[in-house]
């Protein structure tokens, strides 16, 4: 038995540079599940606000997300220090939140068998999603992970990364709108303890699992 046609949706949070990314890539790509970072979205749309300045941000981002092709995100270089300070900026901002939620829930009724990845999608985007996992890892770490991300082509030190990540994590945290909580069913994996193998090993373990109580031993993604 195959799981066409059938629904089964993984839901990924965590702090910044926690791995959450990575684990939700290849856990997709292992279940052949359609991907959404929900952080690449905000940095989209940071970059949009300050390359074009718009007078209402919020008029000009929701024309701009209605058109959206998610795919040439990749295209474009989003990860550079400006943008992550805008990110955190915007991701207070609840109309700005409300406009990022309505293209991530149009994402999950499209694509039955998909995996989230952001900060609130266990506990807003997809509340009832299958398996919940929920990233943590130290902030050195996290800060040497990002690090090595922006170097290769920002002039930064890993000081500020540091200080960058701290600020974000505690905006995320301490937000009234949509904060980064972890879900009670959520399943943590700390990635400062495994390397890729083994972190999609832990995953595929608790996938493999929900799968079978829900579909038969049988059962596989396809």
């Amino acid at each position: 038995m195959k799981l066409q046609n059938k629904i089964f949706q993984i839901s990924c949070d965590g702090g910044a540079a926690t791995g959450k990314s990575t684990g939700a890539k290849m856990i997709s790509k292992r279940y052949k599940l359609k991907f959404l970072s929900s952080g690449l979205l905000y940095r989209y749309a940071s970059f949009l606000l300050i390359k074009y300045k718009p007078k209402d941000k919020i008029k000009f981002l929701r024309k701009k997300f209605k058109k959206l092709n998610y795919k040439k995100l990749n295209e474009i270089n989003l990860h550079t220090i400006e943008i992550s300070k805008q990110s955190a900026i915007i991701a207070k901002i609840y109309k700005i939140r409300q406009i990022l939620k309505n293209f991530q829930t149009n994402f999950a009724k499209k694509n039955k068998n998909c995996c989230i990845e952001g900060r609130d999608i266990s506990t807003k985007i997809l509340p009832n999603s299958d398996v919940k996992f929920f990233f943590k890892c130290n902030l050195k770490t996290a800060a040497f992970r990002r690090y090595k991300e922006l170097k290769k082509d920002n002039k930064i030190k890993l000081k500020e990364v540091k200080k960058a990540l701290r600020i974000r994590n505690n905006h995320d945290i301490n937000r009234k709108s949509s904060p980064l909580l972890k879900h009670r069913d959520a399943i943590e994996i700390d990635t400062g303890k495994l390397n890729k193998k083994a972190m999609v090993k832990k995953m595929s373990k608790y996938v493999e699992k929900i799968i079978k109580i829900k579909y038969g031993n049988r059962t596989r993604i396809k």
